[in-house]
């Protein structure tokens, strides 16, 4: 009896594992995030770009934050604003096509 049991929880928890791992490969959302400053206009496309596209993204206004500031200096080696990060890979100011490429749009 004991043998039963323990089989029907170790499957229980395969299971979970499973709807887990689906959740995670079905969940396609691009993780991304715009370092900016309120008055670049670039910046301004390009979040207006992802606004039209319906891409949710984080804005960093890095003019306010400093340690964000350097974040983004590490990140790109670059000073100047925008600076997109689409999972992990960074585009510098706004390249609509590259954004594209990697946010798989088609428009």
């Amino acid at each position: 009896m004991t043998m039963v049991i323990k089989q029907k929880t170790m499957l229980k928890k395969e299971e979970a594992t499973k709807k887990k791992e689906k959740s995670r490969s079905s969940d396609t959302s691009p993780s991304v995030t715009i370092y900016s400053t309120p008055t670049c206009p670039y910046c301004t496309m390009a979040k207006n770009f992802l606004r039209e596209h319906q891409i949710t993204f984080f804005d960093i206004n890095v003019a306010d934050d400093q340690k964000a500031a350097h974040e983004m200096i590490e990140k790109s080696g670059q000073t100047g604003v925008p600076v997109i990060d689409i999972d992990g890979t960074i585009v510098i100011g706004f390249d609509q096509e590259q954004v594209k490429k990697l946010l798989h749009l088609k428009k």
